[in-house]
């Protein structure tokens, strides 16, 4: 869906047969990617936990803005390579990043970007300098011959200089919206739920002990998977996806023309109450029953058909839970309502607090 409102074609330019290879490789480098980077995502979790360790009991803490942090950091380095340890990189990535993200999240989708020639020009020029910030760190890893980041991975494939660029833009741009409003979330629910949070530091003593959480150890937590799987429904964390009909397509007596951009109302689906008991109600026990688990698989959200960048953001949320639940407690404040923005990814319409506490050993 991005590409298509970015105006990127989604294939290799011979046909929809190339349309899977090149999804197919753009989905294996965000899994070698992961794989050679573990520590660095271990490195910047357990920063962020010690300056929240380090804080008074108190203190408020603003979730969007720490873990769009995280998620930058995390994201740029594991996508672009370690050019982006640099904090002056990340914050000039940023500042491109917002701005084409929040035209993408909201003038493309109700038409009003094409209404204002500022706006226009502003999100043009902000992704213009994207793409060349992006071609300069493709020729770089190319030169260097490096093969750990996700750009890395992509440049031992067929794919031309201009193409891995799109799919790094692709990676970055929702890489990071989705990684940091996925964990926002999480803390926002841990923090209403003393209940869940103490559930889940049972799983997390029971399988990792004292240990750091490693990526062979991931899929033996299954009730922080579920706690994530219900975060995604009850926050709807993509409340729509759009498909670009590659070939003309019928759905009763309607025909689908090619290249129709097909939105899919994901948002209804999740709170839907004929699908989902007490469907407002945060619960991660639902994902105990297989019929909330295959009503979850079969819109998109787990199993083979899951989006590649939601599936590295369960990676990164999970990384932090499983850091941050075992020392510090999470409180919401109080009279705190986190009101929700839904655009291509929902997030909360003001800053989100909360206040921690150190764990009893």
């Amino acid at each position: 869906m991005l590409k298509s409102l970015l105006g990127y074609p989604p294939g290799m330019g011979g046909g929809p047969n190339e349309s899977v290879v090149r999804k197919k490789l753009y989905e294996g480098a965000i899994n070698i990617s992961l794989k050679n980077n573990f520590p660095v995502m271990l490195k910047v979790t357990e920063e962020l936990v010690g300056k929240w360790k380090s804080f008074p009991e108190a203190q408020h803490i603003p979730l969007c803005a720490h873990l769009l942090g995280l998620a930058l950091k995390t994201v740029t380095q594991l996508g672009l390579g370690e050019r982006f340890k640099d904090d002056a990189e990340i914050i000039s990535f940023r500042k491109n990043h917002d701005a084409i993200w929040s035209e993408i999240g909201k003038g493309y989708m109700d038409g009003s970007l094409e209404k204002s020639s500022s706006r226009k020009t502003h999100y043009e020029k902000a992704l213009s300098e994207m793409e060349s910030m992006l071609l300069s760190v493709v020729k770089e890893r190319r030169d260097q011959r490096k093969q750990t980041a996700f750009v890395d991975a992509l440049l031992q494939s067929s794919l031309t200089e201009r193409q891995v660029m799109e799919d790094c833009m692709v990676f970055t741009l929702a890489g990071c919206v989705i990684t940091a409003n996925l964990c926002i979330w999480a803390l926002h629910f841990l923090s209403t739920s003393k209940e869940v949070q103490e559930k889940l530091h049972q799983e997390l003593q029971d399988v990792l002990g004292s240990d750091p959480v490693s990526l062979d150890k991931i899929p033996q937590l299954r009730y922080c998977q579920q706690v994530l799987n219900e975060t995604v429904r009850t926050a709807k964390l993509t409340p729509i996806a759009a498909r670009l009909q590659e070939v003309e397509g019928k759905v009763d007596q309607h025909v689908i023309p090619k290249e129709t951009l097909v939105i899919y109302a994901l948002g209804v689906v999740l709170q839907d109450a004929d699908t989902w008991s007490a469907p407002y109600r945060f619960d991660p026990d639902r994902f105990e029953e297989d019929s909330a688990r295959k009503s979850f698989c079969l819109l998109g959200f787990s199993g083979n058909q899951t989006c590649p960048e939601l599936r590295f953001a369960y990676t990164v949320a999970t990384v932090l839970l499983s850091t941050l639940v075992r020392q510090l407690k999470l409180h919401q404040l109080k009279n705190q309502v986190a009101e929700v923005r839904s655009e291509l990814v929902s997030t909360p319409k003001d800053e989100t607090w909360i206040t921690v506490n150190h764990r009893k050993s």
